[in-house]
């Protein structure tokens, strides 16, 4: 510990009156009673800085900032004042009588005029020490490439006098503005940097050192890198956090220096662009990754910056509290969205300052009940749903745990939603947010922007009860592929099970002890508050995941305001879920001398070829086709330019037929081999094949007597009321009833063949009639459920659109046994006007489905 180099922090804190939750410029009451050189004045009087001593370790210099703040408050309180720590307070008058005294700032208000009166903005600033300044200089240019991560865990200033920029950290875009604000210099020692300050002061833009504004300098007055591009943070764990990253990429940057290695040379532009990305959307949008460039993920960017200092962080006793406090700072989500939250619970300012003073002493904010918003007259005119209606009441209404939401939406009105849904439209172009119906082109994915919610009790009813229903499907394929009891026992026909359309040969070869299905997508509707059904099981490539993900990150983008008070269970951990559902079924001996788990896919043919790329972007594993691979004894190789690496699994998202049908990448037929190579477990293929046994409209019907014999449980959910045409009675039944039933092909998909009863014409009737005629065993019926509807933007207003949700299982091997875990990336499905067919082939479209916390 004695070569440890030690931190200091520099925090900001604005003053606020506690009776009108304004900035109050009262600083010099403050420091009156403030002793010692840890406080001192800012430009403006409604604020105050903070330095902490230099510190060895994180728990030291926590201490010391929760020292500083509670000092503050102490003295505060008893003037009827707070101390805010965060980029910006939403409740401020500018003012240019209210700059501090002294010389140098009274110099700054006259050169720089409204720059300095709009001034009321606080960072945090961090200090590490370096040997001297060459080194500075070398750590200033190989740090900064990090610093638009760092910008994202501190943003926290979304308001600015009194409304929502839109913006995560606004602070940056008001800081940005200085002449010498953004990335440093091109410089590359102590010399080249002192002479481009001379330059500055020379030509009139500064008028001394301290005015490079620079996101990371060498400091100018202590033998330290000084981090200066973060907001100041309400959370104290998230200037830790922020300080033990900064002290780690300082110290592999000097290694790097002493070490000769090239600095790196991104654009300066895109340094600029990076971080005002990460000023737009904070921990709630993506990142720019200057490799590439590309967006990703603050869960994938920042994880991979933790994981790439682990032995500096390790070397400095810092490992285990910064990886925890980083995966801790990305689900709590940025200061910027906590802030959000507090004003969704009335749409009152001083709730979110209220919460900041809470804050800002470690204290929990005691939330205020959530009072009903009134229904907007606009969007909501004509506003008529015709069954249960999920967000708005019989009564025309807004549910209470939408009230947020509308209180959002009206601020927008219908022109403010157009300019949010054109820009939606930018997103997914830029990202190539696609899918495909047939052989047209790609297209748009249809994502609406209203959000649907579904509270944290009715996912815990449907959580439960889709493991349940995943862990009965599991047992009942492997059973009807080896000893079949449930047939033998008399609890389900065997004609069921060997007319199922999705049994198949391969589904036999799978070794006994496979997961089968390791992923599953389990569609449900609703007809009031608290009755769901399951409508369909896809157990065979369900696709969606990737949508549910990318759809949360493309809403947050375009109306970053929309935050509920409670708070949203996020999605991007899904993928690294689902990655370790994938690897947990791969047996140790198998995995030796394997290189973990691919995603196979028929290629950019595949409708779902972007979903393919997400996914297996974000779980950090190739795409394969079926002509990358090679099959030998030995298993399954992925053949590249670099040679080949053998596979352990393949996460199966093409077609049964289309793996039977492939080739390798000898151009010889590779979908048997593939098969045999999972017979023999030498590579898991997941989903099994085969398992389209389990997910037919007609064994659908009889997933209730598998959850009773499997595992002895009453079905927690229920299904739609099935009928057979195949048994003689029940098909006389379906044919004198069909006007009033929902008819579909046993084999059906995508809602193609499906006739609604209600809906049909005589012709109609007509023609399915004859159909279940000539083929019974082909056709199911089931009753009518008015499936409930949502608010969906239409370009004028809002209107009620059927909706249905489909939820993913992963199911994973612990030991002997199995564990199913519901991702909370659920995609919720919008059927066009006047339809109950929500399937994108058939003109339906989809919403970002929020999990309340």
């Amino acid at each position: 510990m004695g070569d440890l180099p030690q931190l200091g922090v520099e925090e900001e804190f604005h003053v606020v009156d506690l009776e009108t939750r304004r900035a109050a410029p009262e600083v010099d009451a403050l420091l009156g009673k403030l002793a010692g050189d840890e406080f001192a004045p800012e430009l403006q009087r409604s604020l105050v800085e903070t330095n902490t001593p230099p510190c060895r370790t994180l728990d030291d210099l926590r201490d010391h900032i929760q020292r500083l703040r509670g000092t503050l408050e102490k003295v505060a309180h008893p003037l009827g004042l707070g101390v805010v720590a965060a980029g910006t307070v939403p409740l401020v008058e500018l003012s240019g009588t209210d700059i501090s005294a002294g010389a140098r700032y009274e110099r700054m208000q006259h050169e720089y005029q409204m720059l300095v009166r709009e001034q009321h903005i606080c960072g945090a600033q961090v200090h590490v020490d370096v040997p001297d300044r060459d080194m500075a200089v070398q750590v200033v240019r190989r740090v900064a490439p990090h610093l638009p991560a760092l910008l994202a865990i501190s943003a926290s200033s979304p308001y600015w006098r009194g409304e929502d920029t839109g913006y995560a950290s606004f602070r940056s875009m008001v800081w940005s503005r200085w002449p010498t604000a953004g990335p440093p210099g091109d410089v590359e020692t102590a010399d080249d940097y002192d002479r481009m300050v001379e330059d500055l002061i020379a030509s009139g833009t500064i008028s001394d050192p301290g005015m490079v504004y620079f996101d990371i300098r060498p400091s100018a007055h202590l033998p330290t890198v000084e981090l200066r591009v973060c907001d100041a943070c309400p959370d104290v764990d998230d200037v830790v956090l922020i300080a033990g990253l900064f002290r780690a990429l300082v110290a592999r940057a000097s290694e790097e220096a002493l070490a000769g290695a090239p600095l790196p040379t991104p654009r300066h532009e895109l340094l600029r662009s990076a971080n005002w990305r990460a000023a737009r959307s904070g921990l709630e949008g993506d990142l720019v990754d200057l490799v590439g460039p590309a967006l990703v993920s603050p869960e994938l960017m920042i994880g991979q910056l933790v994981d790439g200092l682990r032995g500096h962080l390790e070397a400095a006793g810092d490992w285990e509290q910064v990886l925890q406090l980083s995966r801790q700072t990305l689900a709590r989500g940025s200061g910027a969205a906590r802030q959000r939250r507090a004003f969704g619970l009335r749409g009152e300012l001083v709730d979110v300052v209220d919460s900041l003073v809470e804050t800002t002493q470690g204290r929990e904010y005691a939330a205020i009940s959530v009072p009903v918003a009134p229904p907007s007259p606009e969007l909501l005119a004509g506003y008529r749903p015709s069954a249960f209606d999920e967000a708005v009441s019989e009564g025309g209404q807004v549910l209470p745990h939408y009230g947020f939401m509308f209180r959002v939406l009206e601020r927008l009105g219908p022109r403010g939603m157009t300019a949010a849904e054109s820009a939606l439209r930018t997103e997914q172009r830029a990202r190539g947010v696609t899918f495909r119906v047939g052989d047209e082109p790609d297209r748009l994915f249809p994502l609406d922007l209203v959000p649907r919610i579904v509270t944290a009790e009715d996912w815990s009813v449907l959580s439960t009860g889709l493991a349940q229903r995943v862990r009965a499907l599991e047992l009942f394929v492997r059973d009807v592929y080896g000893p079949r009891e449930i047939v033998a026992d008399g609890m389900i026909p065997a004609r069921v099970v060997d007319g199922a359309p999705g049994r198949s040969r391969t589904g036999a070869l799978m070794p006994a002890d496979a997961v089968r299905i390791t992923v599953a997508g389990i569609d449900l509707v609703r007809d009031r508050a608290d009755r769901w059904f399951v409508l369909e099981d896809n157990l065979r490539v369900p696709s969606g995941i990737g949508f549910s993900i990318i759809s949360r990150r493309l809403v947050r983008s375009v109306l970053p305001d929309l935050e509920p008070p409670a708070g949203v269970v996020g999605v991007d951990d899904v993928p690294r879920a689902l990655k370790a559902a994938l690897l947990s079924a791969v047996p140790d001996p198998v995995a030796a001398g394997a290189d973990e788990v691919a995603l196979l896919s028929a290629g950019p043919v595949d409708p779902a070829w972007f979903e393919h790329t997400l996914l297996a972007d974000r779980m950090g594993v190739p795409v394969v086709t079926p002509r990358d691979l090679q099959v030998t004894r030995e298993g399954v190789f992925q053949v590249g330019p670099g040679g080949r690496r053998r596979l352990s699994a393949l996460y199966r998202r093409l077609d049964e037929q289309e793996l039977l049908d492939a080739t390798g990448a000898d151009e010889r037929p590779i979908g048997r081999a593939i098969l045999r190579a999972a017979a023999a477990g030498t590579v898991r293929l997941l989903n099994a094949p085969g398992n389209g046994v389990a997910d037919d409209k007609l064994v659908y019907a009889w997933v209730p007597a598998m959850i009773d014999y499997y595992l002895g449980e009453k079905p927690l959910l229920e299904n739609v009321p099935t009928y057979s045409c195949a048994d003689p009675q029940q098909r006389a039944e379906v044919l004198d009833r069909l006007g009033e039933l929902v008819v579909k092909p046993v084999d059906g998909y995508g809602g193609h063949g499906i006739v609604i009863g209600p809906d049909a014409t005589r012709a109609e009737l007509a023609e399915a009639a004859a159909a279940i005629r000539a083929r019974p065993d082909g056709w199911v019926a089931q009753e009518v459920i008015r499936l409930s509807t949502h608010p969906t933007f239409t370009g004028t207003g809002l209107q009620p659109r059927a909706v249905d949700l489909r939820a993913f299982a992963f199911q994973s091997r612990v030991g002997d046994r199995t564990r199913v875990d519901v991702a909370p990336a659920a995609l919720s499905r919008v059927a066009p006007a006047g339809s109950l067919v929500v399937n994108s082939s058939r003109g339906g479209g989809a919403k970002d489905t929020w999990v309340l916390r």
